[in-house]
């Protein structure tokens, strides 16, 4: 598997008819029309008295004593609209903002189009909303709504886009409101009934219930960080940001996203759980923005074939496909080709699960990684810094002559490259010119524009000597290590 495998395995759905969906809606200038959601990836007091589950009206006294800390929120934000190659009377464009409607090509000069959202929040504490990040992002106006039909003023205090969560601070009167408990995610078991409420398609508060599907699903490619519960309790638009609870009535996690074909229930919904959330809500409240820890490195999943080709004993762990210049890791030793196995003792499998528990331990936290590297078992301690901002995509070469090795042409990097590209000074290797469609390079996610630095662990600079290197190749899969929009991973071409 390559490392856009993560991508391919959500196209592969999208290509049969699925895609991820945000749980909440927009909708345009048209009031009466019907409430859609975009598809796109994504996108109550404290009970008391005891607990009986075996009591008939166990769910209904839960429901009721949850609802009353959900609210609505709905939001206002510019549209974006594009200038029409047709002309604006054309008729297609009536018939689609319908007839007696505004197009936001028959506005009065200053007017902007608008876009409307509607998604839902839990109240924490005594003053706190959580919801989600695209509930309430880049909103001009925010109206939040008790389930007594109150309206609550309320201010965004933090947003956190990486997991899609924000948090709102009430700043009108907070008597008479209620607030839901935090529920220890961690215990969750698969097959434990939990109850979903939000405010589907606009309709109104409503409840609904499932089962706990799955945990700790994560590279979906939903949000930057995830850990998602798996819920087959119905989600649909609109729930976005709202309560999944157990049936003691604590808060579980936040409903953010389905997987859909029409962008409606159909069994799968992911929320974020609760041990995740309540940190970046303190966070956010805290400092205005998520503290997380951060190790320095590029990390991929690593297959069965990727490990065959790279010599590492098993397919346990996750490698570290790039490091950054006097990052954490590399002031601890950690380089390029290492095979993450544990943190702090605790087993890593996954990229989503080092990149949590990395983010989690916090700025100047001591951490203890265990690795493989050159047939043995390595340890080392690294001290966490703070994750910096994302550095900003590259461009791309263009294409000229018909590939050769591998199903890909490549050149030496030159100035004219080097600037084309902007290639820091220090990435040595070979550019992608040009990719056989449907050649083992393509079949690999090898792009023009890309860098080969390595391949089957050789260093490459020229042409030769890449076509030396495949020659002598003795596995039939062969590791490469590409450069790509600032940073480096590694890729598996069989031969």
């Amino acid at each position: 598997m390559t490392h856009a495998g993560i991508s391919t395995a959500i196209l592969g759905l999208a290509t049969s008819g699925l895609a991820l969906t945000a749980a909440c809606t927009h909708h345009g200038q048209n009031p009466e029309a019907e409430p859609t959601a975009p598809l796109r990836a994504v996108r109550s007091g404290t009970l008391t008295g005891p607990f009986n589950p075996a009591d008939p009206n166990l769910i209904p006294d839960v429901a009721e004593r949850v609802l009353p800390a959900v609210v609505s929120v709905a939001s206002t934000r510019a549209a974006k609209v594009e200038s029409p190659d047709l002309p604006l009377d054309n008729p297609f464009f009536r018939h689609f903002f319908g007839p007696g409607l505004p197009s936001p090509f028959s506005m009065p000069p200053g007017a902007a189009p608008e876009e409307h959202g509607l998604g839902s929040g839990v109240i924490v504490g005594k003053d706190l909303i959580l919801t989600n990040a695209h509930v309430v992002a880049d909103a001009k106006e925010i109206e939040v709504t008790a389930g007594d039909r109150r309206s609550i003023e309320a201010k965004v205090l933090g947003v956190d886009t990486k997991s899609d969560l924000a948090v709102l601070r009430i700043t009108s009167d907070t008597s008479g409101l209620h607030s839901l408990e935090f529920a220890d995610s961690s215990r969750v078991r698969l097959g434990q009934v939990v109850l979903a409420v939000g405010n589907p398609f606009g309709v109104g508060q409503t409840v609904t219930m499932g089962i706990v599907s799955a945990k700790g699903r994560a590279d979906l490619g939903i949000e930057a960080y995830e850990d998602f519960i798996q819920t087959d309790a119905a989600i649909n638009p609109g729930n976005s940001g709202g309560a999944l609870v157990d049936l003691e009535g604590k808060l579980v996690g936040i409903p953010t996203a389905i997987l859909s074909r029409s962008g409606g229930y159909m069994g799968v919904g992911f929320a974020i759980p609760s041990n995740m959330a309540k940190p970046i809500m303190t966070s956010l409240v805290e400092h205005g923005r998520v503290v997380r820890g951060y190790l320095g490195v590029g990390i991929q999943s690593l297959d069965a074939e990727l490990a065959r080709a790279l010599g590492v004993p098993s397919a346990n762990g996750v490698l570290i496909s790039d490091v950054k210049a006097n990052g954490p890791a590399a002031r601890a030793g950690i380089q390029r080709g290492d095979v993450i196995l544990s943190l702090n003792g605790q087993p890593v499998h996954t990229t989503g699960e080092l990149r949590n528990v990395v983010a989690s331990a916090g700025v100047n936290a001591k951490v203890k990684i265990e690795f493989w590297r050159a047939n043995s078992r390595r340890t080392a301690e690294v001290t966490l810094a703070d994750m910096p901002d994302e550095p900003s995509a590259k461009g791309v070469g263009a294409s000229t002559p018909a590939p050769t090795r591998a199903g890909l042409s490549v050149q030496a990097i030159d100035n004219v490259a080097r600037q084309r590209l902007k290639l820091p000074a220090d990435v040595r290797g070979v550019v992608v010119t040009a990719v056989e469609p449907g050649g083992p390079a393509a079949r690999a996610g090898i792009q023009p524009g890309d860098v080969i630095e390595q391949l089957d662990r050789q260093a490459i600079t020229s042409e030769d000597q890449l076509s030396r290197a495949w020659d002598a190749a003795k596995s039939g899969v062969v590791a490469v290590l590409v450069w790509r929009d600032g940073s480096t991973f590694y890729a598996t071409i069989k031969r």
